[in-house]
């Protein structure tokens, strides 16, 4: 009952809106709405992805003369318009329990350090911030259990046709024949490369996305004036931010990002097992350091994309999904 209470009372607050919790709630309206949204959204974005990807495995004879458009034009006049969306129906169906796992974790984890550093001296932009970091540090540790052996069977798909690639029928056939050449850990190539640096990044991202929003609103907004802030106001902020995270994220990961995708759908190592130096060794002999920013152009692109969509689809659907009985209150 005092939870309830509580939510009550934190709804009523003019920026209750800007920061929903996990307590507000209804769980499945929020687990089925993300899951329409962020298919449509993958769907948008996708193709970005499948030139990103087809760049970073390219030979170092073709990719570097050849930028993101030259890629795009080639997958349509070889493929057509299935081409750029080589994958998308593994991606989309496999992320589905996925996304559930992610989401669960990262509002669960959330609520969990904000209710814990309640009582703290910590100012609460560095709060929240921190509350957010943690929790998107958690969410991508638990989700990599699942994304990593998905992703593994999605790239292999969008480079179908490259040298060095294996052709597979679908993705039951690359499951196959990666698990008879590797084992099952063949579908966790990558694995530790993607734990290891992609939580801090995404406690980074999260964290920084929530410190910004929070000082923004507070420039302009405070609980005990009355005033809220309009839609139009929080999307602008809630994209700005999103924005501005995702950009600064693919400068700093695209060259990890480049490995582990090398890693993961490569084959024609020999019959020594790939592995993350020999890997980057391999690239930069071909390349020299800039062949660790293969694909950033489509890279930079998609997760600027992907930040603004991705945060203003998640607050929206957190906004749709307020319990009932709580919604009369805002």
């Amino acid at each position: 009952m005092s939870m309830e209470a509580d939510a009550a009372t934190t709804s009523q607050l003019p920026l209750a809106d800007t920061d929903i919790n996990w307590d507000r709630l209804d769980k499945t309206k929020f687990h089925v709405i993300g899951a329409v949204l962020f298919t449509a959204q993958s769907g948008l974005l996708h193709p970005t992805a499948v030139v990103k990807t087809r760049m970073q495995v390219a030979g170092s004879e073709s990719w570097h003369v050849r930028g993101g458009t030259s890629v795009l034009a080639q997958i349509l006049r070889s493929d057509g318009v299935s081409g750029i969306f080589r994958g998308f129906g593994t991606s989309a169906i496999g992320s589905i329990p996925g996304r559930v796992l992610a989401l669960t974790s990262l509002e669960v984890s959330k609520d969990i350090v904000l209710k814990h550093t309640q009582a703290t001296r910590i100012p609460e932009a560095s709060r929240v911030g921190l509350a957010n970091a943690l929790a998107g540090m958690i969410s991508n540790l638990v989700s990599c259990v699942y994304f990593v052996p998905l992703d593994v069977i999605c790239q292999r798909l969008m480079v179908q046709g490259l040298p060095g690639t294996a052709f597979c029928r679908g993705p039951f056939d690359v499951v196959r024949k990666v698990v008879e050449n590797e084992g099952f850990r063949g579908l966790y190539r990558g694995f530790g490369l993607t734990a290891i640096t992609q939580s801090p990044a995404s406690a980074l991202w999260w964290g920084s996305y929530a410190a910004a929003q929070h000082l923004i609103w507070s420039l302009g907004y405070k609980d005990d004036t009355g005033k809220k802030p309009s839609h139009v106001e929080m999307v602008t902020v809630q994209a700005s931010a999103g924005m501005v995270a995702g950009a600064c994220s693919s400068v700093i990961t695209t060259p990890i990002d480049t490995v582990k995708t090398r890693l993961q759908v490569m084959d024609n190592y020999g019959s020594e097992r790939p592995s993350v130096l020999k890997t980057a060794k391999i690239l930069l002999k071909e390349d020299g350091w800039w062949g660790f920013y293969r694909g950033f152009g489509p890279r930079f692109l998609n997760m600027s994309l992907y930040g603004t969509t991705m945060i203003v689809t998640y607050e929206l659907i957190k906004r749709l999904s307020v319990q009932s009985s709580l919604r009369s209150f805002t």
